[in-house]
């Protein structure tokens, strides 16, 4: 088929109402970025109370009214004007940017392609002013309180091929609606009320942040949810995250927030999933609620045209400094940490760009280690006997340990399993249940779990999965202990694995070099389009070096950091963790599960395994009775 012949016509100025036009295709996608728009208007002039009324999904109409400050009536007109704005005059001003909009083109481009209308009335005011169409038309006197209410009726009238792509109006209503539980959840000091067709859909009073969050997200999320307020310099992340038993199959349940932006970034959304990598199950997506607030000056909104994506000016600092945040808060997910709050992030864990090492210490050479020095605390002190199976040596190689670990039910390995539960002598007096959050351990079931009593009932645990997450956190804490202050250790190739890169590829590893280097890596530039890879960390020397070298090459690119390296060594110690942890049908006494209830309690992240699995389960005693209908 024959392209179109284009038509030549001479250049000339585009008219107003066109130009306003090609910019509301930008800004104004669907009814939900107009609702965006306004809402975003309202709390920059500090409403505290924000109605929305919709009909058909906003199509036929969008009024929003707020009691914010209000606008004079000489104003109203430089309101529906294009690049008019009272929140920027300067380039410093943009460089600053800390309300949410900023540009001056949002109501000029929704009254191109709408009817709109703008009553408003200042504090000072007697009555309220109105204005209707365009920048060009009359300001009237009306009625009104005080606070602007903005009323957007047809939209796309004059464009009828837009209205078209809209889909149902349930759809276009379900946008909406996202749109404002999003602003609603980041500024739980404001209430809203969402009104769809007459009839009153939401409404949420002021109130904290874990209470709007609650009903926002649901009694789901409230309970299964911890607390994250950490400070460093100038950052400070704060909100829920959602517990890694929690997770959705869908990423439907993530919101986070730069000063109070709502934003989609890659490079956040990495460090948070890279947090969770090591208790998430499969597929599975966290749930967070989170905010970053930092100074204005450190973050560009004005990279995308619905102001969505930001970019910082020290990524790095950003990524690790939301990566440890978050981590931190999950590492106490054990029987022991609930309800507790995480200590507070040093400063000294950012290191600004240009610095040469930016990583904790226990991240900084952790891979090209020999396995057989003897490093590994294998046991911490416990209530029991000394000289038991469980009393291990105080020190051990961690190949020497992992050996103990799997030879640590040898004694017990006569015994055949029972299909029954196996009941054991109750505990000695000693400590209290109170004590011991996981109680003491009645009973061993189908020689996979562990039967336990505790203070609020019954606790049940799967022995793999706990013995796995124990071994797994010790390995990696001896091998990282082991490492601190020696050089990373590296493994030549014999034969250098080349492969072709693109220009931004052999850029990285030029540019890189010394931190490639400290990585483990010996990456150069054979020809502009060709890389050689002559040694990695000694501990992955077994894995595809061309895979590994990219994988680096693109995470020093975009995040400065060596995660990848870290989830990679978190493999093959997960994998050695499973392999040596107790298997099921393995008998054990009453003095080793108890032992484990104990490490449980000791050990970080202790209420899943490393594939993500819950490690235990608590009954109620509240719940057992009401599986035997007791009370009622």
């Amino acid at each position: 088929m024959n392209a179109p012949v284009p038509t030549h016509r001479p250049i000339q100025q585009l008219n107003d109402q066109l130009i306003s036009q090609i910019a509301a295709g930008e800004v104004v996608e669907r009814p939900s970025a107009v609702v965006k728009e306004l809402l975003e208007n309202a709390l920059d002039a500090g409403a505290t109370q924000i109605t929305v009324r919709l009909e058909e999904g906003g199509v036929k109409r969008i009024a929003i009214s707020d009691n914010g400050r209000g606008i004079a009536p000489e104003q109203l007109p430089l309101a529906l004007a294009r690049h008019a704005t009272s929140k920027i005059t300067s380039l410093t001003d943009l460089e600053n940017v800390a309300t949410l909009g900023f540009r001056g083109e949002a109501l000029a481009s929704i009254a191109s392609v709408a009817a709109v209308a703008i009553t408003s009335r200042t504090s000072d005011a007697p009555h309220a002013w109105e204005i209707v169409g365009s920048h060009q038309g009359t300001v009237a006197p009306s009625s009104g309180p005080c606070g602007t209410t903005i009323d957007v009726q047809d939209l796309y009238f004059n464009t009828p091929a837009r209205r078209k792509f809209l889909k149902s109006e349930q759809t276009e209503y379900g946008h909406c609606a996202e749109v404002v539980r999003r602003i609603a959840l980041a500024r739980p000091d404001v209430s809203f009320s969402l009104t769809h067709n007459g009839r009153t859909i939401d409404h949420w009073n002021t109130c904290e942040m874990a209470k709007r969050s609650a009903q926002i997200l649901g009694s789901d999320f409230a309970e299964a949810r911890l607390a994250i307020d950490e400070a460093a310099g100038p950052l400070r992340l704060y909100g829920y995250a959602g517990l890694p038993t929690a997770s959705k199959a869908r990423a439907d349940g993530q919101f986070f927030y730069v000063n109070g932006r709502y934003v989609r970034d890659k490079l956040l959304v990495h460090a948070v999933r890279a947090a969770y990598q090591d208790v998430l199950h499969g597929d599975r997506f966290p749930s967070y609620v989170l905010a970053l607030d930092l100074d204005p000056a450190l973050v560009d909104v004005n990279v995308h045209p619905s102001k969505i994506e930001v970019r910082f000016r020290d990524s790095r600092a950003v990524h690790q400094f939301v990566f440890h945040a978050v981590q931190r808060a999950l590492a106490a997910t054990s029987a022991t940490a609930h309800g507790s709050t995480p200590a507070p992030i040093s400063a000294a864990e950012i290191t600004p760009t240009g610095g040469s090492d930016w990583r904790r210490p226990h991240e900084q050479t952790t891979f090209g280690t020999q396995l057989s020095q003897p490093v590994l605390q294998t046991f911490s002190p416990s209530p029991f006997p000394p000289g038991s199976r469980w009393d291990a040596p105080e020190t051990g190689g961690v190949a020497q340990s992992t050996a103990n670990y799997g030879a640590l039910f040898a004694g017990s390995a006569a015994r055949p399993a029972s299909n029954a539960a196996m009941p054991m002598p109750a505990p000695s007096p000693g400590p209290s249940n109170d004590d011991f959050p996981l109680g003491f351990a009645l009973a061993q079931l189908h020689g996979i779990y562990i039967l336990a009593q505790n203070t609020r009932g019954l606790v049940l645990v799967d022995m793999h999965a706990a013995h796995e997450r124990i071994l797994y956190e010790q390995l990696k804490n001896a091998l990282d202990a082991q490492v601190e202050g020696q050089d990373m250790q590296v493994q030549s190739l014999l034969i250098p694995v080349t492969f072709f890169a693109d220009a931004i590829e052999v850029a990285t590893a030029t540019d890189h070099q010394d931190t490639l280097k400290a990585l483990g890596f010996d990456i150069g530039a054979l020809s502009p389009t060709t890389l050689a890879v002559r040694a990695v960390p000694t501990l992955l020397k077994n894995a595809d070096a061309q895979t590994l070298a990219r994988d680096v090459l693109r995470d020093v690119r975009e995040f400065g950091g060596s995660r990848v390296l870290i989830e990679r060594r978190n493999e093959l110690l997960g994998t050695l963790a499973c392999h040596t942890a107790v298997r099921a049908n393995r008998i054990l006494s009453n003095v080793e599960m108890n032992a484990l209830l104990r490490q449980m309690e000791n050990t970080e992240r202790a209420d899943q395994c490393n594939h993500g699995r819950p490690t235990w389960v608590q009954l109620d005693i509240s719940a057992l009775d009401k599986l035997f209908l007791r009370g009622q």
